[in-house]
């Protein structure tokens, strides 16, 4: 069984009907794979909707949020990440604090992170992900 997490960018995917990408879900959580939304990606898919009043995509992520598992964060995930920073800060190649949290959190639960931005994510040494389109 592989364990996924959804990148705010998938989720954003999914929230305007993209079918293909619904379809790619479908299909693993079929296989008995399974979906979490890393509290980071939670706090701005739902930052962003809010931001914007967009009341029928608030209800679509609240039932997303039902059917894949939103996670939380813990000291280890914290320590995780500030590895990380400490790496890519030493190595000249920063990301954005928020893609750090959510690689942290990905390695310490063992999730392969589903995402549209390998480019930045794939700096963090250990993360596993795969990159949906």
């Amino acid at each position: 069984m592989k364990k996924y997490a959804l990148d705010s960018n998938i989720i954003s995917y999914l929230l305007k009907n993209n079918i293909s990408l619904a379809e790619k879900v479908e299909k693993e959580q079929k296989k008995g794979n399974t979906f979490n939304i890393p509290p980071v990606v939670y706090y701005e898919v739902r930052r962003g909707l809010v931001s914007v009043n967009a009341t029928a995509k608030i209800k679509r992520f609240d039932k997303l949020c039902v059917n894949f598992k939103v996670g939380e964060m813990n000291r280890k995930i914290w320590n995780e990440a500030v590895k990380i920073y400490a790496n890519l800060k030493n190595q000249g190649k920063l990301i954005e604090d928020a893609d750090i949290f959510i690689g942290a959190y990905c390695i310490v639960n063992d999730y392969i992170l589903v995402t549209n931005n390998s480019s930045h994510l794939g700096r963090i040494n250990g993360l596993n992900f795969i990159e949906w389109k």
